[in-house]
């Protein structure tokens, strides 16, 4: 590996580099050129109508990549700052499920989330208990943020001024919201949701006059029918959505916010509505949603795909980071059996950070993932070869799993490798809740029982010390034949190959699994007597 490179030769790197983050970069840093600034602002956004899930962590984690490139491009001469901002002003519109005490909220349906009461009756309202989650949740992934509360820069007057150029501009706003609507919504349609004074409700009603000279929208009461006169400022109103984020993007000059694709319409919209007001739309891309294993989309109230609590019992942080920073613009499955591959994967890029060059090094996720510092590589165990161990041996027990380690890594220890040790824990959770449930054994063929038995007469005829590399010859050997045979792919020696059938074969039939790692270094793991065990297994069950 090269040198550590100066932040210029970074930078250098950098702009020729085509990893997403830095593509993003550079929009930030074009956009720059047009019209400098002395700050760069990314903004993420959150409904704490719910507990922050995994799409939120998506969206900060790959929005916490592009900050990191853009700090980069620019060798950190800008100050940059990203606000984690909460819809908390929202007018709670039904009752989660998955919440106690559900009959205090529904007391409060249609009022703001900060004044609608906490069902956990552990902060004074539903809103903030869901923003101090998100906090924590942020925190415990050490994001750099601030937090911004809708209703604190509402009430505080932070977003007064752009609020009056809103009701300035109204006709504009209408004009470019109205066509996007059904006819019947359009008919009452208002940028402005007063806050009825009477009962602290966020309502939905037509507006019958507005005033910009006196900075007010009147409506009459939807159940005294009286005309009710309000300011757009000070908290008295909030936006509808689509212009509360252009009203958003004006007021706070945000200059970088992605959403999922499903809001490429929203983004449109409000990009116009920041324009009407004087303000410029941020850059930002539309990033694809998740499936679930039926290749639907994900949804909160559906519940069918993985929480953040879930991915977090069976793989690593860093793992979901990689899922996230994996082509952020094509749908991806966010079902369980993504997670061995993430957690192997993630290792391997970490594995091969130090053998590659600057440039090579700005292209591999775990730079993005640890902002430039990667950690050394040093987990001597695949996830996949712990899961195959797990489930060869039914060890659902840290000790058991240790003991064939420490056979297999003399010296390595729970102590020496406390991340060898989480994903040991991993692995038992994984196989406990994924793998057992499902497990099958195939009946061997009349030719797979002898090819069985001919591996274990080869096996007990290594030497004790016998290495993952010998005992996978000794493996590859015994494949040798057929119906195992590959014609196209020849070996060294130029006779034909051993196709993955026969390592297939292996898995179906020994472990009950489709797949696994290789056969050689999980015989050299498990040990040989005890693999030789699994055979013998195998050949009387079939027999």
């Amino acid at each position: 590996m090269s040198d550590v490179p100066s932040a210029s030769d970074l930078r250098e790197l950098a702009d020729q580099s085509n990893a997403w983050p830095f593509e993003q970069a550079k929009a930030i840093v074009a956009r720059l050129k047009k019209a400098p600034k002395d700050e760069v602002l990314f903004e993420t956004g959150y409904g704490p109508s719910g507990l922050p899930h995994i799409g939120t962590f998506g969206e900060v984690a790959r929005t916490t990549m592009v900050r990191h490139a853009f700090r980069v491009l620019t060798e950190d001469k800008i100050k940059t700052r990203l606000l984690a901002f909460s819809d908390d002003m929202d007018g709670l519109r039904k009752v989660p499920d998955n919440v106690p005490n559900k009959e205090l909220l529904a007391l409060d349906l249609g009022k703001p989330l900060t004044k609608v009461r906490d069902p956990f009756g552990t902060h004074p309202s539903f809103g903030e208990h869901n923003n101090a989650r998100l906090r924590a949740f942020l925190d415990t992934f050490g994001f750099d943020y601030e937090f911004a509360s809708s209703t604190a820069y509402y009430t505080s007057g932070r977003f007064d001024a752009t609020l009056l150029k809103v009701l300035e501009k109204i006709d504009k706003v209408m004009a470019i919201m109205l066509p996007s609507l059904r006819e019947e919504r359009a008919a009452s349609y208002s940028p402005f949701l007063p806050i009825c004074p009477r009962t602290g409700v966020v309502l939905q009603v037509p507006i019958v006059a507005h005033d910009a000279a006196a900075g007010t929208v009147s409506y009459d009461d939807p159940e005294t029918g009286e005309r009710v006169t309000v300011p757009v400022t000070g908290g008295h109103c909030k936006l509808q959505w689509k212009p509360d984020w252009a009203m958003r993007w004006t007021a706070l000059g945000v200059d970088y916010e992605m959403a999922g694709k499903d809001l490429i319409d929203s983004v449109k919209l409000s990009g116009k509505i920041c324009s009407a007001l004087g303000g410029t739309a941020p850059e930002g891309f539309n990033y694809e949603l998740f499936l679930d294993d039926k290749g639907q989309k994900i949804s909160k109230s559906k519940g069918n795909g993985l929480t953040i609590d879930e991915w977090l019992r069976y793989a690593s942080p860093e793992s979901l980071s990689l899922f996230m920073y994996r082509e952020p613009k094509a749908a991806k499955r966010l079902h369980f059996d993504v997670i061995p591959r993430n957690v192997d994967d993630y290792q391997q890029f970490l594995e091969g950070y130090p053998r590659q060059d600057a440039r090579q090094q700005l292209a591999n996720p775990v730079w993005h993932i640890h902002a430039g510092h990667p950690p050394a590589a040093d987990m001597p165990v695949t996830f996949q070869l712990l899961l195959t161990l797990v489930s060869s041996s039914n060890a659902e027990n840290a000790e058991t799993l240790w003991g064939f380690i420490g056979r297999y890594r003399p010296g390595v220890t729970p102590a020496t490798h406390p991340k060898l040790d989480a994903l040991v824990g991993y692995a038992i959770n994984y196989y406990r809740d994924f793998v057992a449930p499902t497990k099958t054994f195939r009946e061997p063929t009349a030719s797979e029982r002898a090819a069985l038995q001919d591996l274990r007469d080869a096996l007990s005829q290594l030497p004790a010390n016998a290495s993952a590399e010998d005992i996978q010859n000794t493996v590859y050997e015994i494949g040798r034949r057929e119906p195992f045979l590959n014609h196209k792919k020849l070996a060294k020696d130029g006779r034909p190959g051993v196709s993955l059938d026969w390592f297939n074969m292996l898995y179906q039939v020994l472990l009950g699994q489709e797949k696994g790692p290789r056969f050689g270094s999980f015989v050299a793991v498990y040990g040989a007597q005890n693999a030789i065990a699994m055979v013998d297994g195998a050949l009387a069950r079939a027999g």
